[in-house]
C-alpha cells in the first residue's frame, strides 16, 4: 500500500479527522538510520504524527517537532511541511526496550522532558510552543500538546509494528480534533468508538486503508476532503553544507586545513556524507574573505 493521508470532516462538520499510512516512509527511516525496534517505534510514531500535523497547514508552512526526553533514546527531531514531506532522526538509534508482555517500551525509552513545536509560517518570526511529555508514548504527548498549547481537544492514535529483523511491518496513525459546536453526546460517542477500535498498526497490517480507519471511528458519518501523498524527503545539499562551513569563518577553516586537510560532513536526517578536500577548503576560505 502506498503512503498517503486523507482528510475528512465528520459528525455534521463538528469533527475533523486525518488518517495516514506511513509504512514505507518509516521503513526508509529505519534503513537509513539503522534503527533498533524501540527507536524505530518511537521515531516512526513521531514521523507519522508530524506528517499528519504538517497537513494541517498551508502552502510553504513548515513544522519542526523536537522531543527532548531523558530516556535512553535521547532526543528526536522531525521536520515536515504541508506537502506531505517529512524527515527526522533520533539521538540513539540502537535502543531495544520491552515490557514483560513483549510490547516495545517506548515510554521508558523516551522518558520525561518536553516536546517543542516550532511553526515556520513564512512570516517575520517563527513561533515555538512547548508542553510536558506525559507518557513518552508519543500519541498521548501530542494529544496533550493540542489540548494545552492550542486549546483543541484531540485524540491521537499512532502505531508502528516492527519485525524481528528490525524491518517495519506496518505504520500509520490518526488525529481527530473536536471543533466548536460539537455536542457532548458526540464527544462521548467518539471516545467510546476509539476505545473499541484495534491498534492503528494492527489495522494497517490487516490491510485497512486510511479511509477505512476513519470509517471505523465515524461508522460512515463523514465526508472525505482531500488525499495527500506522503514521503520521506531530505532537502540537504552540498551547497547548504558549504554555506555552513563558510559561516565557521576564515580562522577556523584555516585551522582545519592545517590540521586535517579535509572535512567530512554528515546530514542527521538522511546520513548523506559530503567530503571537502584541501583545494575545496581553500576555496571556502577565499569565500569567507
Amino acid at each position: 500500500m502506498k503512503d498517503y493521508l486523507v482528510k475528512a470532516y465528520a459528525f455534521e462538520g463538528t469533527v475533523r479527522i486525518y488518517a495516514a499510512n506511513t509504512t514505507n516512509l518509516v521503513s526508509h527511516a529505519q534503513e537509513i538510520h539503522d534503527l533498533w525496534p524501540t527507536s524505530a517505534a518511537a521515531l516512526g510514531r513521531l514521523l507519522t504524527g508530524g506528517v499528519i500535523m504538517g497537513a494541517m497547514y498551508k502552502k510553504d508552512d513548515e513544522l519542526t517537532i523536537r522531543l527532548d526526553g531523558d530516556g535512553s533514546i535521547g532526543g528526536m527531531v522531525v521536520t515536515t511541511n504541508a506537502h506531505g514531506d517529512v524527515r527526522g532522526y533520533v539521538s540513539n538509534p540502537h535502543v531495544f526496550l520491552q515490557y514483560n508482555s513483549g510490547k516495545l517500551n517506548v515510554g521508558q525509552a523516551v522518558g520525561n522532558g518536553q516536546i517543542h513545536i516550532t511553526k515556520d509560517l513564512k512570516v517575520r518570526d517563527m513561533f515555538t510552543s512547548s508542553s510536558e511529555i506525559q507518557t513518552g508514548e508519543i500519541a498521548e504527548d501530542l494529544a496533550y500538546y493540542f489540548t494545552v498549547s492550542e486549546q483543541i481537544p484531540s485524540a491521537v492514535g499512532l502505531g508502528v509494528l516492527v519485525n524481528d529483523d528490525n524491518s517495519i511491518i506496518a505504520s500509520g496513525g490518526f488525529i481527530l480534533q473536536i471543533m466548536p459546536g460539537c455536542k457532548e453526546e458526540t464527544i462521548q460517542l467518539i471516545e467510546e468508538r476509539i476505545s473499541q477500535i484495534k491498534p492503528v498498526s494492527q489495522m494497517i497490517e490487516e490491510g485497512l486503508t486510511p479511509e477505512n480507519i476513519i470509517a471505523e471511528i465515524t461508522k460512515g458519518d463523514h465526508q472525505f476532503l482531500e488525499e495527500l501523498p506522503l514521503k520521506y524527503t531530505c532537502n540537504c545539499s552540498r551547497e547548504k553544507f558549504e554555506k555552513g562551513l563558510i559561516s565557521l569563518g576564515e580562522e577556523q577553516l584555516t585551522e582545519i586545513l592545517q590540521e586535517d586537510g579535509q572535512i567530512e560532513t554528515n546530514c542527521h536526517f538522511c546520513n548523506t556524507k559530503y567530503h571537502f578536500n584541501k583545494e575545496e577548503i581553500k576555496s571556502l576560505i577565499e569565500e569567507t574573505k
